[in-house]
């Protein structure tokens, strides 16, 4: 990951809608008010007056409408900019030109969220509690992508006409998106909750059914596997009771005798467009490892792909920065569309630790779901980019900041590895990246086990492993009811630079277990925090990623309140 900048934000915006949701006019949203008393409840206030117009009749409402529509022409001409730049790409050096093609890549994704947005704000002022969860989502991504530009740019030495070029757009788009995002979320989303919280016996049942879960998926797997291709449309595939609906299918195996020898051919051939409901396009992976880097594209919507087993059906790749690419497109497998769910699969990153930022899955794919996979690499392992994510029984291997990001991202019932670092390094598992008070994202861990991998087991010189450090000013992670092991540092948790962010993160801890999990000695950080039950609930299953809304269509099992 590349430089760390933060924003300056006020103490009172620490908190998340989620635990303050009162909002930010003192008045109705649907009530006038004036831009002064509008703007005092954003990040930048004095932006925010300087971009609104003075309309004493506006509503909230009003005001945020007009600073999406401003975000997207600020996009619109931020991409213009970019791709001015890479028509000029031969002056640039290999580094700076993947950094100015991952602009050119979000900066588009942008332009998709923000009139997804305005779609959604345009024509009403409620929103449901799923489309307000959405559009909230969209947002938050969008300051990420734009974030995430600027990392990558920042990186390596940076020309100075792109630095003098661009650097107005980082600045002032930054501060529009935070606005936007401060005037969306009080206008639609202060009054929706993120679902309702669901604690033991009641989350195994959804609308009235029980669900039990085999492993998954067994029906697949007891058929003939180069079969599936004959698959008739809109067909259901029988998980133990319970329907996933797969539109058609097809079979990677690289002997020839499947639809395809390739995971990317097979990708390429996926419909374009698929709607939500109306059921997944399964790509079946046999057995083998396949050196591919695979992408995901925004098209493919809702793709799910099977593979035969964790260390059975692997991809791989050893792409990292030092070799000169970004840690955003370093990634063997990277997935941006909409719905996608892997199964029974290894991803692995093999550039070794000496090889720094190297990532084996980018995931910036919303409503994306692994269960019972497998993430290897050293540092930057699991980069979870941004918007909903969920990861259920999967196993986690690193060293530095291996589970990275700036996602809404629930882990639950996985095995969280810490691996042998370089020596003179220590572990640590998380680096979420949050930097903005308002953004609906962290990390939520449940109901995980966390222990030594083989490698740092019997490492021959000490190792210290720490929960997490703040990559960003207003880092977000919480562990709940799960196991840590002996080789968690006492302290818990590690600073990034000196005080850097120790008051504005929020760092938690509740209903942990096993030798590491002890908060007698843990940091004394302002953003640090024991909880309680009911702050737990708020990174929930349920809650954190309105997971009710969306996971039941997947078939996977999941738990949607606390044990």
């Amino acid at each position: 990951m590349a430089s760390r900048l933060s924003h300056l934000c006020t103490l009172l915006f620490t908190i998340l809608f989620l635990f303050s949701p009162a909002p930010i006019a003192a008045t109705s949203s649907s009530r006038a008010a004036s831009r002064d008393t509008i703007c005092s409840g954003t990040p930048h206030p004095a932006f925010c007056r300087s971009l609104l117009p003075n309309n004493s009749s506006g509503t909230i409402h009003d005001y945020a409408r007009f600073c999406v529509t401003q975000s997207i022409s600020t996009a619109n001409n931020f991409l213009s900019m970019v791709n001015q730049h890479m028509k000029s790409q031969s002056q640039y050096s290999q580094s700076t030109v993947y950094a100015l093609e991952d602009c050119q890549f979000l900066a588009a994704i942008n332009i998709d969220f923000l009139l997804t947005t305005t779609t959604s704000i345009n024509s009403t002022e409620s929103l449901s509690t799923s489309e307000a969860d959405g559009v909230l989502s969209f947002l938050s991504a969008a300051i990420t992508n734009l974030q995430t530009c600027l990392d990558g740019l920042q990186y390596w030495p940076l020309s100075s006409v792109i630095a003098n070029d661009l650097s107005p757009y980082f600045s002032n788009g930054t501060m529009l998106y935070s606005v936007s995002l401060a005037l969306v979320t009080s206008g639609w989303a202060s009054d929706t909750s993120h679902g309702r919280q669901l604690t033991g016996e009641e989350a195994i049942f959804f609308n009235g059914k029980a669900r039990r879960f085999l492993p998954w998926p067994s029906e697949i797997l007891n058929r003939d596997r180069n079969s599936l291709s004959k698959h008739t449309k809109r067909r259901m595939l029988q998980l133990d009771g319970h329907d996933v609906e797969v539109n058609d299918s097809v079979v990677v195996n690289p002997d020839g005798t499947g639809n395809f020898t390739t995971i990317g051919d097979a990708v390429a051939a996926a419909p374009n467009g698929t709607k939500a409901g109306s059921g997944f396009f399964l790509i079946f992976v046999v057995a083998g490892v396949y050196q591919e880097y695979v992408s995901i594209p925004k098209q493919k919507k809702y793709l799910m792909m099977v593979g035969e087993g964790i260390n059975q059906t692997v991809i791989t790749g050893n792409r990292n920065v030092v070799d000169g690419w970004t840690t955003f497109n370093s990634a063997t497998f990277a997935v941006v569309a909409e719905g996608f769910l892997a199964v029974n699969m290894t991803f692995r990153n093999t550039a070794g630790a000496i090889k720094q930022q190297a990532v084996a899955v980018r995931n910036g794919a919303d409503l994306s779901t692994f269960y019972r996979c497998s993430f290897e690499g050293y540092q930057d392992t699991l980069y979870t980019h941004s918007l909903r994510q969920f990861y259920r029984e999967c196993d986690i291997y690193g060293t530095v900041d291996f589970i990275f990001g700036n996602a809404a991202v629930v882990f639950q019932d996985c095995n969280i590895n810490p691996r042998q670092p370089l020596q003179g390094q220590f572990n640590s598992i998380t680096a979420q990246g949050r930097t903005d008070p308002n953004q609906n994202t962290g990390t939520s861990i449940h109901n995980c086990s966390i222990t030594a991998a083989d490698d740092l087991a019997s490492s021959n010189f000490t190792v210290e492993t720490y929960l997490g450090r703040p990559w960003k000013n207003y880092s977000r992670t919480v562990y709940m009811q799960s196991f840590m092991g002996d080789l968690i540092n006492p302290a818990g948790w590690h600073e990034w630079s000196g005080t850097f962010a120790l008051s504005t993160l929020y760092y938690a801890e509740y209903d942990n277990s096993g030798p590491g999990s002890n908060t007698t000695d843990r940091v004394t950080w302002p953003g640090y925090h024991v909880i309680n039950a009911t702050d737990a609930a708020n990174f929930t299953v349920s809650n954190f990623i309105a997971g009710d809304f969306w996971l039941p269509a997947t078939g996977v099992p999941y738990v949607g309140g606390l044990l």
